[in-house]
């Protein structure tokens, strides 16, 4: 029962913030799934995202929008868009760092990959805010040149950040003085986050910077200090009760939309 409570109170202030959300709210694109699924009488397959990233958007004051992970395609998609959340998934191709693919390590998601390549590039060119949760940091280390830990638990002989199949974890996590995840969050020590990975940050990609780390040194939060809002946490701050991500992402939308308002227009 008293995990009910929380929940209920994330609805609340997404049903509310839904009722209040004002013309002209930025536009966020979520990187999606393209796995099969099943639904009903259906078993196909399908483009998804657990709801909560989109709840936390809307909570944010955002309109959040789902994008297909098709490369050469998607990338169209962000002249309509203020902003890019890179979601959590599936394992990056460790091809794509020079690596060949271990024992626990999924299978590659060819098209995933490089569908997300090819928007944070162009987000990155556009100007907009990108946030990367879990693959999405990941994914943004190894899109910078860096390389990732195929399996944590074979280096650190635990299983803390991701305790079990489908089961988020907590663990705490030291935020680095003066970033500007330090300046997000307003704390420079967060006593639990939601985690689930078993891959993690080795080296770490041209021109970002790690902002947080797990008592255990693991890499939990990587930004690129040049760009107005390029921040990415290796946790899972929708399954949380903090906001705060989601807010400066929706924050940094607003800030970039006046100047891209013309993008915005549907022609006639």
């Amino acid at each position: 029962m008293a995990t009910m409570v929380p929940r209920l109170s994330r609805l609340r202030d997404t049903l509310s913030a839904v009722t209040s959300l004002p013309a002209g709210a930025p536009v966020i694109g979520l990187s999606a799934y393209s796995t099969r699924a099943r639904w009903g009488i259906w078993d196909t397959d399908a483009v998804l995202l657990p709801k909560r990233y989109t709840e936390a958007i809307v909570r944010a004051g955002g309109v959040p929008v789902l994008l297909a992970p098709i490369p050469g395609v998607i990338e169209a998609a962000l002249d309509r868009l203020d902003g890019l959340l890179l979601a959590g998934g599936p394992d990056v191709d460790p091809a794509r760092y020079g690596q060949e693919r271990g024992p626990d390590t999924q299978p590659a998601v060819v098209d995933r990959d490089q569908a997300e390549v090819d928007l944070l590039a162009t987000a990155v060119d556009a100007g907009l805010p990108v946030l990367g949760i879990c693959r999405g940091m990941q994914l943004i280390n190894v899109a910078r040149g860096g390389s990732l830990i195929q399996h944590l638990p074979t280096v650190l002989h635990h299983d803390e950040h991701a305790p079990g199949p489908g089961a988020y974890g907590s663990h705490p996590v030291a935020v680095a003085p003066g970033s500007k995840l330090a300046t997000v969050l307003g704390r420079t020590a967060v006593p639990g986050v939601p985690t689930y990975h078993h891959q993690g940050v080795d080296a770490i990609g041209a021109g970002l910077v790690a902002s947080a780390w797990a008592t255990d040194g693991t890499v939990e939060a990587v930004e690129d200090p040049e760009l107005p809002f390029c921040v990415a946490v290796q946790w899972h701050p929708e399954e949380g009760d903090d906001d705060a991500l989601f807010q400066a992402l929706v924050t940094a939308a607003k800030q970039v939309r006046p100047a891209r308002a013309g993008a915005h227009s549907v022609p006639t």
